[in-house]
């Protein structure tokens, strides 16, 4: 029941935002772009709120009918989430937007801004990932992992070599044997030279040892006392909270019972729409089909007496035969099906044009009628029905009869139609390898090193901590950097929450390929890998010198594209992934690596873009460390969403720290100054942190914190021997990025010039082309 009310909580919600963004009058234009951008960050921040919500409910819920609308609810409340988010770059022109003081009107706090990675991309596709993954395993053990290491081998070795490190083991034996004698004589002689002590030196002696043990009796009664005092003011965590209560260990219990009952009533419910579809095709099927054609026989009639002919009969793309069940009249009808794409256009157009002549207006939503619609279900149907006799939440038979005859209606007046002329048929790409199975093209694949098994890494172990002071740099004219957080939250929005669900990606705002620039060591590959663990997306490996020397020549080029983008469709999700991109698309190719040909891709890889729709869940992910060595334009043409990452502010360093520490077995104490260690490691990237770390909390230096605590300093000497990454850098990385597209946009906003240029058309576009 908790879950039930919190479904109607949604819902409220819900229905005051559905108000807000479909009033009964249409708002007016807001001239004023901040004005404009708050409202549009309120509205992202309350969507994400719901989002937040709904995912919890889903994932609890087991009554099979309620999951299917909350389903189709979340898809939508995502779907409007990713507009949102969209429109906000368009409005501000930047990826990253700061939205503290939405937050403090709201009454949040910046965790409440973390996305959600709805756990069903997962937990529904369990049995089929599972399956995939035993098939990549099988293929690998076959051909061997390319990425394993080579085993290792004997090496051959002559008389004088082995001699020479047998008598350096011998002799260092026998320093070290020499060295225990040494010892052991050394004490003997201390136990023989000690004298029988007088009274005065045993009072002493006792007098010692008190001191002592009251030192450690009062150091360690001050460090409860204080320890206790740190947990009554909020600042340390109580011990017996760190273990997990009893109380969380039944709940745990609970959520894994109920997901399994999720599976249980799912295959109980699919069984009997099965059953209850068959019995109502059987039994109520020829009267549903003799009245729908008395009713299409009388409809013809009707329209030959008010025209004077007989109608041509509906498109399928029009509605079918569903038109002629509306409630209209044969003039009506007719006049609907040859109007209706030509107003549609006439609307569009038009209102495109009054956005631009009047002010800032909301673009058009995908998503808000399926939410309208979802929400008056609820409304009418769920939220006052009584439940009282379905205590254990199963399904509701009588609601998929009712479901299933208009299913039935649907396929009986595609029958009718069939036989009739189709619309255009769609141009259909050559198949190369139309003979061949997908195990064989995989195993091909994962031969040439092209098909990879993902590392297993969450989004979640992607470290960074929230930028506080965004919005105030902002206001004082500072494009700030984003942070380790921000750069998390637009990646789950633009590659894990589209590649997770079909209806979001075939709905959403299209994103084919995305660019993550930054630093060496910052996190891009992780990233990668993150959001193919997330999706359950397959990993293909397209990287120049991963490429290199494979399938050579134009046609084994046009076959390697081929059977990547075949196998990435057929087994969707998928992600291509291309790392140091920028060699593509050199300006010039350096001399020692004119061989590898790593521009081979440039001209055909943009044409395999194109082909991608919004059916394909097929993402391109490109990796690079120097952007600026790439031809900007191409680059930009190939990767529409341009992510910048930055090297970690303070409190990522901070968070990285403590947490990479506790990773690698080491403990945080308070002899571990990690503020001081996360100032001093400004300029140092995780990947720097984690080569520190991995070479100072060694297996022996675990051993030996009981008696000797980690401290900051033992950090500090391997952090000195690598070279940071300079603000010179840094620098270099956000003057490249303000070239691209949206960095350019972004200045021209900064100082004022905020209206682009009209692109020229017809006559003047050949008049400047003949000038330029």
């Amino acid at each position: 029941m908790k879950y039930n009310q919190l479904w109607a909580d949604v819902h409220l919600e819900l229905s005051r935002l559905l108000k807000e963004e479909l009033p009964a009058e249409p708002p007016r234009p807001e001239k004023d772009r901040v004005v404009f951008f708050q409202r549009l960050a309120m509205l992202y921040v309350r969507y994400i709120q719901i989002f937040r919500q709904l995912e919890k409910v889903y994932d609890q819920v087991v009554h099979p009918q309620k999951r299917q609308l909350i389903r189709v609810i979340l898809n939508s409340v995502i779907g409007r989430v990713l507009e949102l988010k969209n429109e906000m770059v368009e409005k501000e022109f930047s990826e990253y937007h700061y939205m503290d003081d939405v937050l403090h009107d709201l009454k949040l706090k910046p965790a409440d801004l973390e996305i959600p990675i709805p756990r069903y991309f997962i937990s529904e596709r369990s049995k089929e990932l599972q399956q995939r993954k035993m098939m990549l395993t099988d293929i690998l053990k076959m051909v061997g992992d390319p990425e394993s290491p080579e085993p290792l081998k004997a090496k051959d070795m002559s008389q004088e070599e082995a001699l020479k490190i047998i008598q350096v083991a011998e002799r260092a034996r026998q320093g070290r044997l020499r060295a225990k004698l040494n010892e052991e004589s050394r004490k003997m002689n201390r136990m023989y030279r000690t004298k029988d002590s007088g009274t005065a030196d045993l009072e002493s002696a006792s007098v010692c040892i008190q001191k002592v043990w009251r030192g450690y009796i009062q150091r360690k009664r001050a460090k409860i006392a204080r320890d206790e005092e740190m947990i009554f003011l909020g600042m340390a965590m109580d011990p017996k909270y760190k273990l997990p209560l009893p109380a969380e260990i039944i709940a745990q219990a609970i959520e894994a019972s109920l997901r399994i009952k999720q599976e249980e009533y799912e295959d109980d419910y699919q069984k009997s729409v099965v059953a209850v579809t068959n019995k109502i095709r059987d039994v109520e099927g020829d009267d549903i089909s003799k009245t729908m054609k008395d009713q299409i026989q009388q409809w013809f009639i009707e329209c030959r007496d008010a025209t004077g002919s007989f109608p041509d009969y509906p498109d399928v793309e029009d509605g079918g035969s569903a038109l002629i069940f509306a409630e209209k009249d044969p003039q009506q009808v007719k006049y609907t099906l040859r109007q209706n794409s030509d107003l549609l256009h006439i609307f569009f157009y038009s209102s495109l044009q009054e956005e631009k002549q009047s002010g800032l207006k909301m673009l058009p939503s995908a998503f808000l009628t399926d939410l309208e619609v979802g929400n008056k279900t609820f409304v009418d149907f769920w939220k006052t029905r009584n439940e009282s006799r379905n205590y254990n939440q199963r399904h509701e038979v009588e609601l998929i009869q009712e479901e299933k005859r208009k299913d039935i209606e649907a396929e009986i007046r595609l029958q009718k139609k069939k036989g009739s002329k189709s619309g255009k048929k769609k141009k259909k790409e050559k198949d190369l390898t139309s003979d061949r199975t997908l195990e064989s093209l995989c195993q091909e694949l994962v031969e040439n090193g092209l098909l990879k098994q993902a590392h297993n890494v969450r989004l979640q172990d992607y470290l960074g901590d929230y930028s506080y002071l965004g919005t105030t740099l902002r206001q004082n004219d500072i494009e700030p950097m984003p942070s380790l957080s921000d750069v998390r939250q637009v990646l789950s929005l633009y590659a894990i929450l589209p590649l997770g669900s079909q209806l979001v990606h075939e709905k959403a705002p299209l994103i084919k390929a995305i660019l993550l620039a930054g630093p060496a060591g910052v996190g891009k590959k992780m990233l990668v890998h993150a959001i193919c663990q997330e999706t359950g997306a397959n990993l293909f490996d397209l990287s120049p010198l991963n490429t290199a020397g494979k399938y050579p020549g134009k046609s084994g080029l046009a076959m390697m594209l081929h059977m990547v983008f075949k196998v990435a469709r057929l087994l969707q999700p998928s992600v291509i992934w291309i790392e140091d991109t920028e060699k593509m698309f050199y300006k010039k190719v350096p001399k020692e690596e004119k061989e590898l040909d790593p521009k081979r891709l440039k001209k055909d890889l943009p044409k395999s873009l194109k082909l991608i729709k919004g059916e394909d869940r097929v993402l391109i992910i490109g990796t690079t460390k120097d952007p600026s060595s790439a031809d900007i334009k191409s680059l930009c043409k190939m990767y529409s969403k341009i992510i910048l990452i930055p090297r970690p502010d303070y409190g990522s360093r901070y968070i990285l720290w403590k947490q990479l520490i506790k990773k690698q077995g080491g403990e945080v104490t308070r002899a571990l100054d990690l503020s001081s260690l996360a100032k001093i490691s400004d300029g140092y990237t995780p990947g720097h942190m984690v080569q520190v770390i991995q070479s100072t909390v060694t297996k022996r230096r675990i051993l030996q914190q009981a008696n000797r605590p980690l401290t900051a300093a033992e950090f500090v000497a391997p952090l000195a021997k690598i070279d940071p990454v300079f603000q010179e850098e840094e620098e270099a990385l956000k003057n490249w990025y303000a070239k691209t597209p949206l960095g350019k946009k972004r200045i021209k906003a900064a100082t004022g010039k905020e209206e682009e240029e009209v692109p020229a058309k017809g006559k003047d576009a050949k008049k400047k082309k003949g000038k330029k």
